[in-house]
This record gives C-alpha cells, sequence and structure tokens, in this order.
C-alpha cells in the first residue's frame, strides 16, 4: 500500500526524541467546562510577544534572560476551534527559542504548508505537554518552561545548558482523533476477531477456515464524524496481517504515527480505499481483501503473492 506519512515534530523535537508513539487512549472530545490546564499564564509566558496571523511564521520577541521557576503558558491569540485534549493527534507550526538568549533553535516549515505532527501526552519534555493542554484549535500559544522542565542530561541538544529555560511558540491548525470512537457493533459471523489493547492497538484472531473470495467489510466501531468521500484525503490508524498465517505485514501503530491517505484511484490497493470510502470518521473498519483487491498475484515485501489481507482501519479524520 502506498503512503504518505504526517511530517514529524521538527527537526530539534525528533533530535530530542519528543515525537511518542500514538498510543494514549483516546476517551472523546472533551468540552471547555472539562478540559483542566495544567499551566497558567504568568509574568514569563505573557512578556513573549508573537505577532502575524496564526499558520504564519511569527515575529516573535521576548526578555532575556527568560527564567521562570515552573512552566507558564499563556494564549497570544485565541482560536475559535475546540479545546485539544492532550491525547489528541495534532497538527501545528513550532517556533523554538533558547528563552536564555532568544536564540531561534527550530521551527517548523510554515512556507510550505507543512505543519508538525505530535500527541501532546506523549512529549517528553514535561514542561511542554503541561504547557499545550486545552489550548483550541486555530490559537496560538507561547509556552515559557525552565531547563529541569524542558530537558533531560540524557537527551538534551548540543548548545543548551540545564539552566537555558526553553520558549515554544505554537499554532495550532487541527486537531484529530488518536483512536477510533464512537458505539461498539455486533461482530459479522465469519470474520476474524478483533481484541483492543488498552491504547487501542488491535488484536487480530483470523478463523481457521477458506478465506472469503469477495470483499468483505465490517464495521466495529460506530462513530459519528464526517463521512468520507472519494477524493478526500483521511488520516488513518491501521494494522495489516495475512489470512493465512494470521502474522502483521504492516501497522501503522508499530511505525509510531498514522497516515495519510488520499481516498483515489492508484492511492492505495483498492480494497483498503473501497473499505474507507463512505464511513465515517470514528468508524473502526474491519476489512477482508482477497487478492484481485490487494496485490494479486505480485509478491510485495512480506506479502506473498495471491494473498488474501485483512486490516483494522481506525478512521481518525479528514485532513484539509
Amino acid at each position: 500500500m502506498n503512503r504518505r506519512l504526517p511530517r514529524a515534530a521538527s527537526a530539534l523535537l525528533v533530535a530530542a526524541s519528543l515525537l511518542g508513539g500514538l498510543s494514549a487512549c483516546y476517551v472523546g472530545p472533551s468540552g471547555a467546562a472539562e478540559c483542566r490546564p495544567e499551566a497558567r499564564p504568568g509574568n514569563a509566558s505573557d512578556a513573549v510577544k508573537a505577532s502575524g496571523a496564526v499558520l504564519s511564521q511569527p515575529t516573535v520577541s521576548f526578555p532575556t534572560p527568560l527564567l521562570p521557576g515552573t512552566t507558564q503558558a499563556s494564549t497570544v491569540i485565541r482560536g475559535e476551534g475546540e479545546p485539544i485534549r492532550g491525547d489528541q493527534y495534532v497538527a501545528g507550526y513550532l517556533s523554538i527559542f533558547n528563552g536564555s538568549t532568544g536564540e531561534l533553535l527550530d521551527q517548523s516549515d510554515y512556507g510550505a504548508g507543512l505543519p508538525s505532527s505530535f500527541v501532546i501526552d506523549r512529549l517528553p519534555i514535561e514542561g511542554l505537554k503541561k504547557g499545550l493542554q486545552c489550548a483550541e484549535v486555530g490559537s496560538r500559544v507561547a509556552v515559557v518552561m525552565p531547563g529541569d522542565e524542558a530537558f533531560s542530561d540524557e537527551n538534551r541538544p548540543a548548545g543548551l545548558t540545564a539552566e537555558d529555560s526553553l520558549v515554544v511558540v505554537v499554532d495550532f491548525k487541527d486537531a484529530y482523533l488518536g483512536r477510533a470512537q464512537g458505539t461498539a457493533q455486533v461482530a459479522q459471523a465469519g470474520m476474524p476477531s478483533v481484541v483492543l489493547a488498552p491504547d487501542g492497538r488491535p488484536g487480530i484472531t483470523v478463523p481457521q477456515a477458506a478465506a472469503p473470495e469477495k470483499l468483505r467489510v465490517s464495521t466495529l466501531i460506530a462513530g459519528n464524524g464526517e463521512k468520507v468521500a472519494e477524493g478526500d484525503s483521511v488520516l488513518v490508524n491501521y494494522t495489516g496481517v495475512l489470512w493465512d498465517t494470521g502474522e502483521v505485514f504492516d501497522s501503522s501503530w508499530e511505525n509510531g504515527a498514522p497516515i495519510t491517505i488520499a481516498l483515489n484511484e492508484g492511492e492505495a490497493i483498492p480494497g483498503f480505499l473501497s473499505a474507507v470510502t463512505g464511513k465515517r470518521v470514528g468508524d473502526q473498519v474491519l476489512a477482508v481483501i482477497p487478492p484481485d483487491q490487494g496485490y494479486g498475484d505480485q509478491a510485495t515485501g512480506s506479502i506473498p503473492a495471491d494473498s488474501t489481507l485483512v486490516f483494522v482501519i481506525d478512521i481518525l479524520g479528514i485532513v484539509e
């Protein structure tokens, strides 16, 4: 299957092992009254000025050295979207500064329209994880954290000391589900059985029976999000196994991030496209794909020729 991966958090964030696996447990969107920020505004975060339109490269200034005693977070520009839970998969633009010197350390690619992507709860930088909770989609947030809430000695990038604070300005573009979310459906007879781990990863057991000769699709979880249509780009998490052996041949869960797939001919195998098109955001779909809807008589990687494939697919969102 062709794959187009989301962009990682940024060179600095990747170097610091900030981008974690997308395995946080998603329990549904939260309203403003239910979301409790873990960091508050303070003199340090209020001192960060970031001018310019949201989602465009900001002009950032602040007095140096900016050395807060604990992590502070201020909303520079308030968005009109829903508050973001820490266990959601988010896309946004980041500008990262040394708070002691004002030096720009790293930055997302604003000009190319390539937002960084991450799950807030999976960030090992404690200050950033605390400072981004409950921000609204469409907002710009300034987070200032002391050195002991930024990098540990083991993952501190070159050029930063333990005494250096970190200033991060984040523009939130989108937020997506972290896993399928909705109402569980009755399993169909003759289909593989699926058991979910606490983090949402599916375990798939294939029945001891002949593989079906035609495409079979079953909804395991019925979401209530927007219906996806042909031509849409959708963010999905998936696991694929071979019907004959039950062995996993590919999994976005294991690869560490969901993927974006355009629902157009040639972007993925036909059976996968058919299984997802017409479903809703939040759905979890089980698809049994015969060879003529998969890779046919061609061996591909660890997939033998004439293989029947089984996919469990979580539809996380439509990517604009």
